[in-house]
């Protein structure tokens, strides 16, 4: 099976372009950046409530805990976020407040708190990303390119593995797309 695109800064710049220029865009720029600056899969962000994320007062958690329910090998994970992706996060929650904790932190279009399923959010995304003229793009695109970026700035693989929830660093290896801007940056450290 052919592995998801990684985007360039460019080209996730042209999707949140485009995200933008839609409706719901607050809620579907939320989601994939969770995806490209947290490392979410689809099916983790899909099953976020709003108590996962915000604490009693509003204020975004530095980290967010998922069960082993949500994710894909059954272990419950920690995934720390990164400031810019707080930030994001921040200026999310008040054109979304909740009422409860338990509410999906991204809710359909259909309303009544309903959340996303791991295919509709998947569905969304294919359709952002082909709306963005971004061929080859997936759900897992952001998986992929945030895994990539962190190798590129040097990041372990020991450590990726366990910032992607993965038991094996072989199946981290696997995400790593080895491009020219890693090549260029590798041969730099000569």
């Amino acid at each position: 099976m052919k592995q998801a695109k990684t985007l360039t800064d460019q080209e996730l710049g042209s999707v949140l372009d485009h995200v933008n220029q839609r409706s719901h865009s607050a809620r579907n720029r939320a989601m994939i950046l969770m995806t490209f600056w947290g490392g979410f899969r689809i099916g983790e962000v899909a099953a976020l409530q709003y108590g996962d994320v915000f604490d009693d007062a509003g204020a975004v958690k530095p980290e967010i805990r998922l069960d082993a329910a949500v994710t894909k090998g059954k272990h419950a994970r920690t995934v720390s976020l990164p400031e810019k992706l707080k930030r994001e996060l921040a200026a999310y929650q008040p054109k979304h407040p909740s009422k409860t904790a338990h509410s999906a932190l991204f809710q359909t279009q259909k309303g009544h708190g309903r959340g996303f399923s791991a295919n509709t959010a998947t569905q969304l995304f294919l359709a952002l990303y082909k709306g963005a003229g971004i061929d080859g793009a997936s759900s897992h695109s952001g998986r992929r390119t945030f895994i990539t970026k962190l190798a590129s700035k040097g990041v372990t693989v020991r450590v990726l593995a366990s910032l992607a929830g993965h038991k094996s660093i072989a199946t981290t290896q696997r995400y790593i797309d080895v491009n020219d801007e890693l090549k260029r940056s590798a041969v730099e450290m000569i």
